[in-house]
């Protein structure tokens, strides 16, 4: 949204997503939770300013139409080593403290917008554009911090054909159902040494070839603090190039957790109104929510779910994750929407082709 009018762009899409309440919290209890965590901030802000931190304006892909954009960063405060390499590692990219309620400048095409970080130091915003499909720069700039350069995805008008693919155990082996392996992967190791689900790297490829101009988008309820070293990763291991969907943790005013279903659910709606007539390829995984996300989504969105294409987890990894059994192989979906599942990329590969996706 312009926050000059206050109104979004002519021609954007209505991105309210309508659905049941938040479930009511305990008000006294979770009112003295979110003081502890403002409390805590506040000390995590004086303890950075005391050691030299500097705000930073981290820029994430974005995305957007020929007339819209949707930008998306972030503000934190972090050191001066890590502002200039612009390198997050393991633990040290949860040591950035968010600078809330900062105001940004975006500059598009030579047009300058002024938007409003939140609360989380999290800049997402939909802006006025006039811009040809394909990559493009924008400009991030604030009177608190160095400018900032990000990269939109401007799809054309006439896409019919897009991903949206999960992260952890779908294009990483995280092995997330193990929490304490799943800390050790997110706040110790490298991506260097994280390792790519067999076969997906070059499927997602394949897909993105056999479809030009597809996008790509990957959702994930991973932090936006790993962001930077998860884009690493991901062009490391030679996977398409696309946007990250990523969520915040912890509590807000209206509930003790962040649910990472419902941040899945919620973006899979607005995709499904920004781009009424794009068919959507749902890659995911059966050690989480997965299936029963994209089914739901195949069940109110049949016209625009191409396939449901999901990668089963080894017997030891789906019974940690409450899986007791997998699929037996490709069965129809809601609507008619095929739901295809193996073990790796080779064998969704095979699936694909037998439905003209591939």
């Amino acid at each position: 949204m312009d926050t000059a009018s206050g109104k979004p762009p002519p021609g954007t899409p209505d991105l309210t997503v309508h659905g049941p309440p938040p479930e009511p919290a305990a008000p006294v209890l979770l009112a003295s939770v979110m003081h502890v965590a403002d409390a805590i901030h506040e000390v995590r802000t004086r303890v950075a300013a005391v050691s030299g931190f500097t705000p930073t304006i981290v820029a994430y892909p974005g995305y957007g139409s020929t007339t819209w954009v949707r930008v998306l960063a972030r503000v934190v405060l972090t050191s001066k080593r890590t502002a200039t390499s612009g390198r997050m590692r393991g633990w040290r990219a949860f040591t950035s403290v968010p600078v809330p309620d900062t105001d940004v400048e975006v500059e598009i095409d030579g047009v300058v917008h002024a938007v409003r970080a939140d609360a989380g130091g999290l800049v997402d915003a939909v802006l006025e554009a006039s811009l040809e499909p394909g990559w493009h720069t924008v400009f991030l700039r604030s009177q608190v911090a160095a400018p900032a350069e990000e990269r939109i995805l401007i799809v054309a008008p006439d896409t019919t054909f897009g991903i949206v693919s999960d992260i952890d155990d779908t294009v990483m082996v995280t092995a997330l159902p193990r929490p304490l392996l799943a800390l050790w992967n997110t706040l110790v190791l490298s991506e260097r040494a994280r390792t790519p689900t067999p076969g997906m790297a070059v499927l997602l490829d394949r897909i993105v070839d056999r479809h030009p101009g597809a996008p790509i988008l990957y959702l994930s309820t991973g932090p936006w603090n790993v962001a930077p070293a998860l884009s690493r990763f991901l062009a490391r291991n030679l996977y398409p190039e696309g946007v990250l969907l990523l969520t915040d943790w912890g509590p807000t005013r209206q509930r003790w957790f962040r649910s990472g279903e419902e941040h899945k659910r919620n973006n899979l709606q607005r995709l499904a109104q920004e781009f009424p007539d794009i068919r959507w390829l749902l890659v995911g995984d059966d050690g989480q929510h997965d299936p029963e996300i994209y089914a739901d989504f195949a069940r109110s969105h049949a016209a625009q779910t191409a396939a449901i294409a999901i990668r089963e987890l080894s017997t030891g990894e789906a019974m940690l994750a409450g899986r007791r059994q997998h699929g037996k192989g490709p069965v129809l979906g809601h609507g008619g929407v095929p739901r295809l599942s193996a073990p790796d990329g080779a064998g969704l590969a095979q699936q694909l082709r037998k439905h003209g996706l591939l």
